[in-house]
């Protein structure tokens, strides 16, 4: 069933001025209940605007969005309805931390829900432990934490709300290695445990290919591609062409296929490299291989 569908959605910045920006034009995607879609696209192809209409912190300036079969401004006093649908976690939002404990920073979106205290207690509790915070980290002050600590905090207080579809905006942005990583693995452990509809934005074709199902590819303004990342990647050389950076391991399988190589082109993993060596091996391997 789908979950988040879009119909001929555009969204012009400036509109009526000389400032005038297209920023999305005529998306029509369709996302189901539980998948985990990576979006990619270079800067300024449209991606974070978009993941902004789908909880309604922007309105369309033409076309619809539906979240569960509604649409969501359909009747805009209820907008606020969705904001707790479509939980949004910005780029850098350990800059949005306030309150005083880490605690009462998770609790903020489930108390503005009117959730029980008992509730809100056990959402706050189940949310640190799938970001691996401590019980005593919970009552230490955000300011107190790593970079890294403060960016589980905020995710923490997004999951806390038990959103029916969780966008993430570059959550891992500068992060070192093994902070995304450890993130990452976090997000991907959430969705399979909840079922939860997740879609990450990202810059990382690796990250795209290594955690997601499936890939939306904005390019000026439009979807580029839409499909399992299996299929997106056999479009790794066109993707490269738009400017995107490619997962290291297919540009080295492009070239290797390019030179004549009995290879795959479009391996986009270690683990795909892997079984694709061995598959050439296998055969015999050649004077190449």
């Amino acid at each position: 069933m789908s979950i988040l569908r879009t119909e001929h959605l555009s969204y012009v910045y400036s509109q009526g001025t000389p400032f005038e920006k297209i920023a999305i034009e005529d998306v029509n995607i369709d996302i189901e209940e539980g998948e985990f879609v990576g979006v990619i696209g270079h800067t300024g192809s449209g991606k974070s605007t978009l993941i902004q209409h789908f909880n309604g912190l922007l309105r369309p300036t033409s076309g619809k969005i539906f979240v569960d079969g509604q649409d969501i401004w359909a009747n805009p006093k209820e907008i606020r309805k969705f904001r707790f649908m479509v939980g949004l976690v910005f780029q850098y939002p350990e800059y949005q931390l306030f309150e005083e404990t880490v605690y009462k920073d998770i609790a903020f979106g489930p108390t503005n829900m009117g959730l029980t205290p008992d509730e809100i207690d056990r959402r706050v509790k189940e949310a640190a432990r799938f970001v691996g915070l401590s019980p005593i980290q919970l009552e230490k002050s955000p300011f107190e934490l790593s970079g890294g600590q403060k960016r589980r905090v905020a995710i923490a207080g997004v999951l806390a709300m038990q959103p029916k579809v969780l966008v993430l905006d570059e959550p891992t942005a500068g992060l070192d290695p093994k902070g995304r990583d450890s993130i990452l693995s976090q997000i991907k452990e959430y969705h399979q445990e909840n079922g939860t509809t997740v879609l990450l934005v990202s810059h990382s074709m690796e990250d795209v290919a290594q955690y997601a199902q499936k890939a939306l590819v904005m390019n000026n303004a439009k979807v580029f591609l839409h499909d399992d990342v299996e299929k997106v990647f056999s479009h790794a050389a066109e993707m490269e062409a738009m400017g995107l950076s490619i997962p290291q391991v297919s540009r080295i399988f492009l070239d290797l296929a390019g030179r004549g190589y009995p290879v795959t082109p479009n391996v986009f993993t270690v683990e795909g490299a892997k079984q694709e060596i061995l598959r050439v091996l296998g055969k015999g391997g050649s004077a190449h291989a």
